[in-house]
């Protein structure tokens, strides 16, 4: 699969989740959920969490998918982000978008939830 369509998924699903996490955290005015959110959707947080997670939690084939996508060659450029990180925050969202895609929503969750929790460590 191409890793720049299943990042383009990745991320509409990603951020689904993370504008619920920070919604369940009570807040209710928008421009402070916006605001909330951003860590946890923009490339800083995103490649933080993926670093991470290859760490202890992916599985061999996703790690596999996950470095394929990392190394994938773009054309698009990051806005605030430096080449490296904004390729592992692509990474995540192909992970993302893969998972998706293959209905395994119950590991997408689970590797979402790790996610969030390490960008807020």
């Amino acid at each position: 699969m191409n890793t720049t369509a299943l990042a383009f998924l990745g991320d509409a699903v990603y951020e689904i989740y993370a504008r619920k996490y920070v919604m369940d955290q009570g807040e209710i005015r928008a421009d402070k959920l916006h605001r909330s959110a951003i860590r946890y959707v923009c490339a800083d947080g995103q490649a933080k969490a993926v670093k991470s997670l290859m760490n202890d939690f992916l599985t061999e084939e996703e790690i596999r998918l996950v470095k394929r996508a990392r190394n994938h060659k773009t054309t698009s450029k990051a806005r605030s982000a430096s080449p490296v990180t904004y390729k592992l925050a692509t990474a995540f969202e192909a992970l993302i978008g893969y998972l998706y895609l293959m209905e395994e929503y119950e590991r997408m969750e689970d590797v979402i939830a790790q996610a969030l929790a390490r960008i807020e460590e």
